[in-house]
């Protein structure tokens, strides 16, 4: 069997957001007037050439889960429950926490300024990254958590059906626990915006997912789904994506040139977060539920790892794509492959512990 690899636009990922953010500051410097005008393409204060991006950036990932999996979640209940306790529990508060010391207190001073929302309200620009980095926490596993997984040697149809399990609930789980942290960050979002946007950006990708997969496989097979239809789907998602952060740097080039140093103290907190609920996972719960190592570091990376595709989508819808909180689940996408890569390295070398 042919060993299964990352492609060069998952492996190269943060090459690609930084030249992305490159060619957007040249864009917004170059042609403005572009930019602005796709943008302002919309209905309903909905961007269309956004709106298809995002769509082409949720839909690769969504075709890929077999749902009929959650089933088999009875049968290995003590992973499942410790990645839902530490996603819908435990990793949005201590997101926030951490965001909110770090960007809130500590950074405070080095992101002046203020912006202008796309619903027209005036907030302090701290305010608009930690409300990114909330999004962020609270949109647990993006679907390359089935290649972490992979590559730690982890238990691959458990990672399936967890990803699975936190797809099905972030429909549920996603709005409210938006709109209580961003009103929290005084930046209040009601919670049927929310609800809109996870069912916009969330819902429907996921039914578009599951009804063609189901008809792909009825009609053409499990083989040629695999190999011929996935492969050509692939890039999409990440082209989709890299599409939308040009167009979003085309808006925050001028703030990335005056404070070139924005991306990096968005950065600590994320880092940060993400290492410490890899730690809890990892070495507290997975030991306590005297996990094996093929579940316990799938377990653990779920937990550590974003969905920054929903992030961004969200941020967008509700803030605008020249926010302050877009900018910050760019940055979640720019620290996201490296870091996880190194976890993976970490598990592979630790796996002796579980023992």
């Amino acid at each position: 069997m042919t060993e299964k690899k990352l492609s060069i636009f998952e492996r190269y990922l943060t090459l690609w957001v930084l030249l992305c953010i490159a060619a957007g500051i040249i864009l917004g410097k170059s042609a403005p007037t572009v930019v602005t005008t796709l943008n302002d393409f919309s209905i309903y204060q909905v961007s269309i050439p956004i709106a298809v991006c995002l769509f082409f950036m949720m839909y690769p990932i969504m075709v890929k889960i077999d749902f009929s999996q959650v089933v088999k979640s009875a049968k290995t209940p003590k992973p499942v429950f410790m990645t839902l306790l530490i996603n819908w529990a435990i990793k949005p508060f201590t997101m926030f926490g951490i965001a909110y010391f770090f960007l809130g207190y500590l950074f405070k001073d080095l992101l002046p300024g203020t912006e202008i929302l796309a619903n027209g309200e005036e907030v302090e620009l701290w305010r608009s990254y930690i409300a990114g980095t909330i999004l962020l926490g609270i949109a647990p596993c993006t679907a390359m958590v089935l290649m972490w997984s992979y590559l730690a040697k982890g238990n691959d149809g458990l990672t399936l059906v967890m990803v699975a399990i936190n797809s099905l609930l972030m429909l549920a789980f996603y709005g409210p626990l938006g709109s209580l942290l961003l009103n929290v960050n005084s930046m209040p979002v009601p919670w049927q915006t929310m609800l809109l946007s996870v069912s916009v950006y969330v819902a429907f990708p996921l039914i578009a997912g599951y009804l063609s997969r189901k008809w792909i496989i009825k009609y053409k097979g499990m083989t040629w789904f695999n190999k011929h239809f996935l492969q050509w789907l692939n890039p999409i998602s990440i082209t989709a994506l890299l599409v939308t952060l040009i167009l979003l740097f085309s808006f925050k080039g001028e703030i990335i040139i005056n404070n070139p140093l924005t991306i990096l103290w968005i950065a600590i907190p994320l880092f940060i977060q993400t290492v410490f609920i890899f730690s809890i996972g990892y070495f507290i719960f997975a030991r306590w539920l005297k996990l094996s190592y093929q579940d316990a570091a799938p377990a653990a990376l779920i937990g550590a790892s974003n969905h920054f595709e929903v992030a961004i989508a969200t941020a967008v819808i509700i803030f605008g794509l020249s926010s302050g909180a877009a900018l910050a689940t760019v940055v979640g996408v720019l620290i996201e492959v490296p870091l996880m890569l190194m976890l993976v390295s970490f598990c592979k070398r630790t796996s002796h512990i579980f023992n």
